[in-house]
């Protein structure tokens, strides 16, 4: 017996397949350090093999500028060039305990997988990092932690430095809490590791004008992990 599909038919079930793909989910990023914040997070969603980074390996540049400075243009830019759908989270520096929410709406079929990233900030180079989670399709709520990753692109002198936050140039843009001393010497000379790697966390000391760190490390200590992501789906 032959079949007979009317072009009715095939319109329903071309709607039904854009609706399976087409999700529509939001993503709450929670600061859970006592003294780090975040910059201007990078939340998208891309195909699975679009990964911002990959512990291990060395930093692209992209990645790099965003880790030292803060700057997510070149990793956007990155993103654009596979479709990848990219939802705007926190304008400004993210304080610790605050959430910031990002909103996807009828993202592309092929935008499967979650990728969050920013910079800590004060550090030299390290990034709150979650890369390429697939996106559940059932709808509820899912939980994820993620981690603070150092770029391996900068060494941890833990000095804040005006006019630093470019690639090559060692310091500490900001310390957006003000709790930071002055007059430190400096901690590491060079990384050992230059890959991307789990951040060491700071070691600080509490001398407010002198010692070898710019951070107080009953202050911008941390452990990990340093955020929790929840995952909305409709």
């Amino acid at each position: 017996m032959k079949k007979h599909i009317t072009l009715a038919g095939m319109a329903l079930g071309l709607l039904i397949s854009q609706s399976a793909f087409a999700q529509n989910f939001t993503v709450a990023v929670t600061n859970l350090t006592n003294g780090i914040y975040f910059t201007p997070l990078l939340v998208t969603a891309a195909p699975s093999t679009t990964h911002l980074y990959t512990p291990g390996m060395a930093a692209s540049a992209n990645l790099q500028a965003m880790a030292e400075g803060g700057d997510t243009a070149g990793l956007t830019t990155d993103l654009m060039a596979v479709g990848a759908d990219i939802a705007a989270a926190n304008a400004t520096p993210m304080a610790p305990g605050a959430t910031a929410t990002a909103t996807f709406t009828n993202t592309a079929a092929a935008n499967t997988h979650l990728s969050v990233v920013g910079m800590l900030l004060p550090t030299n180079d390290g990034f709150v990092g979650l890369d390429s989670i697939m996106v559940p399709t059932a709808a509820g709520t899912y939980t994820f932690f993620a981690n603070a990753y150092d770029a391996g692109t900068e060494a941890n002198n833990e000095l804040i430095v005006a006019g630093s936050g470019a690639p090559n140039t060692l310091g500490i843009p900001a310390d957006p809490g003000a709790a930071n001393g002055t007059g430190g010497t400096g901690v590491a000379a060079v990384d050992a590791n230059t890959t991307v790697h789990i951040h060491r966390g700071i070691i600080g000391d509490t001398n407010p004008t002198a010692g070898i760190s710019d951070l107080d490390t009953t202050v911008h200590r941390w452990l990990n992990p340093v955020a929790q992501i929840v995952v909305t789906v409709q």
